[in-house]
């Protein structure tokens, strides 16, 4: 028997998915809609200004990132809330690409941006007090939207043009999107025509949307190259931590790229990683990554959001082999841990000599996040098959020729991979095997790999520490 409260809810659903658009309606019930099930009704094709009228004071505002940040809307944005004297509106975001206006001190009564993972556009903001930032593991992102800490009132996205069904897809980032997709309360779109078409889980429907606007606008593109000492690291790894058969996760940064560059040779390797970039390319049209010894998504490779060239999102345009999924599937440990011969590559900032990983901040300042770092850290310790490979990657120097590997942390710094988390340190030295060892032999082994100029200063103050000289035995 159906209630009456009940009748009256979807009466009103009905009512409002069949009468005429307004960008003004205030679409409260989208979020009970599964944003992938069409809907009876045409989202408006209107200027990227119109479209952001919706916006007003105290709102929050979800914003797509990566690749796919949606910055014709960002900028329309930031003129609308000037424009009308707007205030106090939270601006939610992972890492995004672009200016980031909103983030500007000129702005700091309009907007106040609050990041998932902290990118370079919102670090000063963040560290003069101007905007906020969360310390969460990737895989829980979306669990804010879900348990409703984070009530997008609009959310503004960057996706590719409707198929002949009406089908858009959210390209190249997933990650947390679906989840704040279906608690938003309206959702404005940037239809792109250089966005991506990819497939797993980044459909919606475009009757899904309150507004949009058309654009014809290249993604943001990032394409360093590692330097000698990167290459060295990657060769290492490539040659002795990384089998035939593994699947491989990589971090963000040049180390993973280098990693990349060296397993050319390598045979039936997979990808699962929440995000990858160019050198993926490479390795599929070498034949050195097939996916074919994994058994979920066999065949396929796996990722959440992705940054790179144009060689890379003409190569995950159309492409039925590459699956993007959101960050709490593809970062799960329960998933990660099944995975053949699951090999992590994350970097780091500074590593301590009992093996503490800091990789989101500079001493107490904030830098980027806790990211997938430990997610899959640990579903590679906990492979299923005995064989995951958990790798922490670093120069030994920074480029003012500072020793990566320090006594203790700096002061204020924070720890995202714990020492019990950590099997193995690499850097241009060689490798640190941590897995096993105790406080004395992890130091030594720490200091084995450390840069020659600094060894002789880490030893003493491993002894101080220590109380005892580092030792492999």
């Amino acid at each position: 028997m159906i209630s009456p409260s009940s009748i009256t809810i979807l009466r009103r659903i009905t009512r409002k998915q069949s009468r005429p658009w307004q960008i003004s309606v205030n679409n409260f019930f989208s979020y009970a809609n599964e944003i992938a099930h069409p809907l009876q009704r045409k989202p408006p094709n209107v200027t990227p200004k119109e479209a952001v009228k919706c916006i007003k004071s105290g709102h929050t505002v979800f914003c797509q990132g990566a690749a796919a940040t949606p910055n014709v809307l960002i900028s329309a944005m930031v003129e609308h809330a000037k424009e009308n004297r707007l205030e106090d509106i939270t601006v939610c975001h992972m890492h995004t690409e672009g200016p980031a206006a909103y983030c500007e001190p000129e702005n700091s009564e309009i907007f106040r941006s609050s990041s998932f993972f902290m990118g370079g556009n919102v670090r000063k903001a963040v560290a003069e007090g101007r905007g906020d930032n969360f310390s969460i593991f990737l895989h829980e992102i979306p669990l804010l939207f879900y348990k409703k800490i984070v009530r997008p009132d609009v959310s503004l996205i960057n996706v590719s043009p409707p198929d002949r069904h009406g089908f858009c897809s959210l390209g190249t980032s997933v990650d947390c999107v679906r989840a704040a997709l279906l608690h938003s309360k309206q959702i404005v779109a940037q239809v792109n025509k250089q966005m991506p078409r990819t497939y797993g889980d980044a459909c919606i429907h475009s009757s899904h949307f309150d507004a949009m606007t058309e654009v014809d606008v290249k993604l943001p593109q990032h394409g360093g190259k590692p330097g000698e000492k990167e290459l060295k690291i990657g060769k290492l790894i490539a040659e002795n931590l990384v089998c035939d058969g593994a699947t491989l996760q990589m971090g963000i940064g040049v180390i993973p790229d280098a990693v990349l560059v060296a397993l050319h040779n390598h045979k039936d390797l997979g990808i699962h990683s929440e995000m990858f970039a160019n050198g993926v390319v490479d390795l599929v049209k070498a034949g050195a990554v097939t996916n074919r010894l994994k058994k979920m998504h066999q065949g396929r490779i796996v990722g959440s959001f992705l940054i790179g060239d144009q060689a890379l999102y003409d190569f995950v345009n159309d492409n039925v082999s590459i699956e993007m999924y959101a960050i709490d599937y593809v970062n799960s440990v329960s998933v990660i841990k099944q995975l053949p011969r699951m090999t992590a590559i994350n970097s780091a900032i500074e590593v301590d000599l009992t093996g503490q990983v800091c990789s989101d901040s500079i001493g107490a300042r904030f830098y980027s996040g806790f990211g997938g770092q430990v997610d899959f850290i640990r579903g590679a310790a906990e492979g299923i098959d005995g064989k995951g490979v958990p790798i922490i990657a670093i120069p030994s120097v920074t480029n003012k020729g500072e020793s990566k590997i320090v006594p203790m942390l700096k002061p204020g710094a924070g720890v995202v991979t714990s020492r019990a988390h950590v099997h193995y340190v690499v850097t241009e030295n060689g490798i640190a095997s941590l897995f096993g060892k105790n406080m004395r032999q992890r130091a030594y082994e720490l200091i084995k790999v450390a840069h020659p100029d600094h060894q002789e200063k880490l030893e003493k103050a491993a002894c101080d520490r220590l109380k005892v000289k580092p030792s492999s035995c």
